[in-house]
């Protein structure tokens, strides 16, 4: 494949049809629309507050150095996405990435890989409801009992609340792509907001100062080793920055979409970078205590009650809140155009009705629905099994990184063997940086794959009531691809 384009497009629609397809997404993201979409997938104020304690806990104070050392890792891919983006700013990006420099057999398990992780996705990330709206208002816990995730009226209650939230995002995502990015737009606005509050919170009431990060006791105490203990407590800063290619997936509803989805790729994984990092260390530095071990359990939470108190703790919960919805939205929404662009080239099985588009609307709802429907059924796991539910959430973890790989490795060979260039004048490119940067992309998302699949039973089975858990990241990775080949097989026999 060579990536470049002639010089006579002259419209975003222009250019989609010089890439093969006719246009029927509606045009209505800009740039802060686009960013929004990214940032709110990574969703750092509810994915910090969710892990904090995991990375804490195996880490200590200096498992802040995984989160810069992932970011760095991350930063390379999305350099490589970015410079894709420019050069093929279609909707289902990974997949059509993928298909475009890999073939179209690469393309469909990338694509296979990335869907089936953003229906888990979607369900982890409205499960978290459960976390904060029992604690605003105890009317939220609409399933008497125990609030915890962990108990049964807990888990049942996270269903009913993930469910609802479902529904709603589903609603949303049918109506169309414009009231989507607004109310995703204002709730990134009051996620950054609260982050920049979080971190000034934080800041005012340090107890220490940020040489906090250099406390190597929990890493050189631990059963695992200081390197291993260090490379679990990176799985948190794994688990977060993920999905900033999300402003790719929209890039058949961006504006100038070549210029501006590149910039938003980056954007949106170098804020949520930033902002995290700043609520890591300035968290550690305010704690009331290192050694009390309520860190390690309850993490961010019980910081900002120490330093906030019951009222602000409130407002910020409801901060968590917004973002828990804004997250879920965009992940629904970037899941949903993946699988159009998947039915579109008829890779799918009901391919036509998952392409359709409503005219009026300008979106694909099928698809919406689909996703939707399938995170709903995956929450009633949580009911009976919560240590399941949430080993398939770190799982679908393992399929993303694996989905990125799959986008990479191909860009690398094509790259290697002269079959892609990127030198449209204006537009984002890596130059002569694009094969080191390539190269060391791909190790990095090659040796994350590895550390996140580890069969590790602090991991996957803390409880150590399942030790066959250990196994599921290599077991469901490899399921899922028998289940792809099946599902292929099947596409090709009824074509």
């Amino acid at each position: 494949m060579t990536a470049t384009l002639p010089q006579t497009i002259r419209t975003d629609d222009d250019d989609l049809s010089g890439l093969g397809y006719r246009p029927t997404l509606h045009r209505k993201l800009g740039r802060y629309a686009s960013f929004a979409a990214g940032f709110s997938f990574v969703s750092i104020l509810t994915t910090i507050f969710q892990l904090f304690a995991f990375g804490y806990s195996f880490g200590g104070p200096a498992f802040f150095w995984t989160w810069p050392l992932v970011l760095g890792g991350q930063l390379l891919v999305a350099l490589v996405f970015a410079e894709l983006a420019a050069q093929l700013p279609l909707s289902g990006a990974v997949y059509q990435w993928s298909r475009r420099v890999g073939g179209e057999t690469v393309g469909w398990f990338a694509g296979w890989y990335m869907a089936l992780a953003q229906v888990v996705t979607a369900a982890a990330a409205a499960i978290a409801l459960q976390v904060v709206l029992p604690q605003l208002w105890d009317g939220f816990q609409l399933v008497g009992g125990d609030p915890a995730l962990t108990s049964v009226t807990g888990a049942t209650n996270a269903v009913v609340l993930g469910a609802l939230l479902l529904a709603a995002t589903t609603v949303i995502n049918s109506i169309g792509v414009g009231i989507m990015s607004r109310i995703n737009s204002i709730g990134v606005t009051c996620e950054i907001v609260g982050v920049i509050a979080v971190v000034l919170a934080l800041a005012t009431a340090a107890r220490r100062g940020p040489e906090v990060v250099t406390d190597t006791s929990v890493l050189s105490a631990s059963d695992l080793g200081a390197t291993g203990a260090f490379l679990v407590s990176a799985l948190m800063a794994a688990y977060v920055m993920v999905g900033f290619n999300s402003a790719g997936e929209l890039s058949e509803e961006t504006r100038d979409p070549r210029r501006t989805a590149p910039r938003t790729i980056l954007s949106a994984l170098l804020v949520s970078g930033i902002g995290g990092a700043l609520m890591l260390l300035t968290a550690l530095m305010a704690a009331p205590s290192l050694t009390d071990g309520r860190l390690a359990t309850e993490g961010l939470p019980y910081v900002m009650t120490a330093v906030l108190g019951t009222f602000w703790g409130k407002v910020l919960l409801v901060d968590v809140a917004i973002a828990i919805v804004v997250c879920t939205l965009a992940i629904q929404t970037a899941g949903s155009r993946l699988v159009f662009s998947m039915a579109r080239d008829g890779q799918l099985p009901a391919a036509k009705r998952l392409a359709h588009v409503d005219p009026r609307r300008g979106t694909p709802v099928w698809p919406s629905v689909v996703i939707g429907v399938l995170a709903v059924g995956l929450l009633a796991v949580n009911i009976g099994n919560a240590a399941l539910f949430t080993t398939l959430s770190s799982v679908c973890i393992v399929m993303i990184y694996l989905a990125y790989l799959l986008v990479s490795v191909p860009t690398l060979i094509a790259r290697l063997r002269g079959r892609f260039t990127a030198n449209e004048p204006g537009l984002f490119s890596l130059g002569r940086w694009g094969v080191p940067i390539n190269i060391i992309a791909v190790i990095y998302g090659a040796a994350m794959v590895v550390n996140l699949s580890w069969p590790r039973s602090e991991v996957y089975d803390p409880t150590g009531e399942h030790p066959w858990l250990r196994f599921s990241a290599p077991a469901v990775v490899v399921g899922v691809l028998l289940l792809g080949l099946l599902a292929r097989q099947s596409r090709k026999a009824s074509a």
